[in-house]
């Protein structure tokens, strides 16, 4: 090493001497040009430090085709993002009213369910309070099922009375569907 590129100033001289060969290799390029060229100069100061090339010129014109399509393409995932939102939207209002109706329907059977199990209910103390004699040609009549859910609703000794009231059959056919009503049960 030289003793001008030593200590603190050395980096500095190695810089300038770079940025010297640079300018010494572009004066001496320019030159060559010249002699390739023929006898027209090239433009000289800021107009030949702008004067872009053909390829240049094609580079700038894809740059800004592809500039434009990216645009064109970030507005539409914008108006597609826009449209998304919008039917998220309308599905989570949706999906609210389908809630809130599923709850008026929920209440609404429970209402019913309640006024059929009362009238259910009503039936079978009626049932209760009749007299044997007089209640068990009305059990003979209702389907076995109907008469077994109004059985086993009943006090075992209306139940009781009913069924003795009934002809040996219909009171077996009746006794078999009370026995089989919980048999598919888990028993756990």
């Amino acid at each position: 090493m030289s003793r001008w590129m030593s200590g603190g100033n050395g980096a500095l001289a190695l810089i300038a001497a770079l940025f010297l060969a640079s300018g010494a290799l572009r004066i001496g390029g320019a030159g060559l040009a010249l002699a390739e060229g023929g006898a027209a100069a090239p433009p000289s100061g800021p107009a030949a430090a702008c004067t872009p090339d053909a390829g240049g010129l094609a580079m700038l014109a894809a740059a800004r085709d592809r500039a434009a399509e990216l645009d064109r393409r970030e507005a539409l995932v914008a108006d597609r993002e826009a449209a998304a939102r919008a039917a998220l939207a309308e599905v989570e209002q949706r999906l609210a009213e389908l809630q809130a109706a599923e709850d008026r329907l929920a209440r609404t059977v429970s209402l019913a369910d309640e006024a059929a199990e009362k009238d259910i209910a009503r039936l079978v103390t009626v049932y209760e309070n009749m007299k044997p004699k007089d209640a068990a040609p009305l059990f003979a009549e209702m389907a076995p099922e109907f008469a077994a859910g109004f059985l086993a609703r009943m006090r075992p000794d209306a139940a009781a009375a009913i069924l003795a009231g009934l002809d040996p059959k219909r009171a077996y056919t009746v006794s078999a569907v009370l026995a089989g009503r919980n048999s598919g049960a888990p028993r756990n």
